[in-house]
């Protein structure tokens, strides 16, 4: 039958049972039975672990810091799933306490208890609008702005992108919680592992934000460490940041076609003058497809216009490009507006 039905079925309610005692030396005694059932190899069922859940959110208001740690972290397995999973442990009235935990003076508790508030947040948007109705955005600007160690901003630019995937609401969030300014610092100047948790970040806000929440993340200045990714390693990274261009790209493109930029995609400027139009064309040579299909269906959408724009009658047609009907033939080296 194997330890961990004996486990789950015994000390998970002893567990429970002590955590209505006064605390004392059985916090440090439970906490360890509880990682013992909770991180065990293999992991057990969740429906066996679930009723450690009260006993795990009392040992919160702990004042023994390695029992908070190890609270924490228990709850980081216990949330890192399906948002059943989340919802239970958000039921547990745990919330309010993760998110003062992400003012801990000790990164050991702190750490799990940023985790454990990423994990909820990759829920469902109630979910995580409960994080943000306890005030964790001013705890993450405090994270993403102030000199913390690698690891927990890489983690807070994950939190954040988990909240900006989430609705219109909760990207307006955000910014009023003034993170966008940090983010992009960090989107130009971080270690690439940061800078890829911020991209996300960035590129989830366009994806679901209005156009004038888009507006300004261009203000804030997030178009050009975004063409510069461009360049990076990473094919997911790449196809993320020109997810988030396409995407401002077409707010430009919705003004210009109202006539209040004087008939220009003043973000196409913008993008040319951060050297992304030239970036974008070399990844029509691109080993990935999806990235060389994305790179050229930009160029074909904002700039292949622009450019026949400009040239003498007939030249259009002599380079093998026709507009407003048929297929477009690509040139068998990518098109070239530089």
């Amino acid at each position: 039958m194997g330890l961990f039905p004996y486990l789950s079925s015994y000390l998970v309610p002893q567990a429970t049972m002590f955590a209505s005692r006064p605390s004392g030396h059985w916090e440090m005694w439970l906490v360890i039975l509880l990682d013992v059932v909770i991180l065990g190899k293999p992991q057990p069922p969740f429906d066996q672990v679930k009723p450690a859940l009260p006993a795990l959110a009392h040992l919160l208001h702990s004042n023994d810091e390695e029992v908070l740690t190890d609270a924490c972290w228990a709850l980081s397995y216990l949330s890192d799933g399906t948002n059943d999973k989340i919802q239970a442990v958000i039921e547990t009235g745990v919330c309010g306490r993760l998110v003062e935990f992400l003012m801990h003076p000790s990164p050991s508790v702190l750490i799990p208890a940023l985790r454990t508030v990423g994990n909820i947040v990759t829920g469902d948007d109630a979910q995580t609008q409960c994080i943000i109705e306890h005030q964790a955005l001013p705890c993450l600007l405090n994270l993403l702005a102030n000199n913390f160690k690698k690891s927990i901003k890489k983690e807070a630019c994950w939190t954040v992108s988990n909240i900006t995937a989430g609705n219109k609401e909760q990207i307006q969030a955000v910014i009023e919680a003034n993170i966008i300014a940090p983010l992009v610092h960090l989107l130009q100047n971080a270690e690439f592992d940061i800078k890829k948790e911020a991209a996300w970040a960035i590129s989830n806000s366009t994806s679901g934000g209005t156009p004038e929440q888009i507006k300004f993340l261009v203000s804030q200045g997030c178009i050009k460490p975004l063409c510069d990714l461009l360049n990076c390693p990473d094919p997911r990274i790449v196809t993320v940041c020109l997810e988030g261009l396409e995407n401002i790209l077409k707010v430009g493109e919705t003004d210009k076609n109202l006539g209040s930029t004087g008939g220009v995609n003043l973000y196409a400027q913008m993008i040319d003058d951060a050297e992304g139009l030239e970036k974008i064309e070399n990844l029509q040579s691109h080993d990935n497809t999806e990235i060389y299909e994305k790179a050229v269906k930009i160029l074909e959408t904002y700039w292949l216009e622009e450019e026949d724009e400009m040239m003498p009658a007939g030249d259009a047609s002599q380079k093998g490009f026709q507009l407003g009907g048929g297929d477009l033939p690509v040139p068998s080296g990518g098109f070239n507006f530089s």
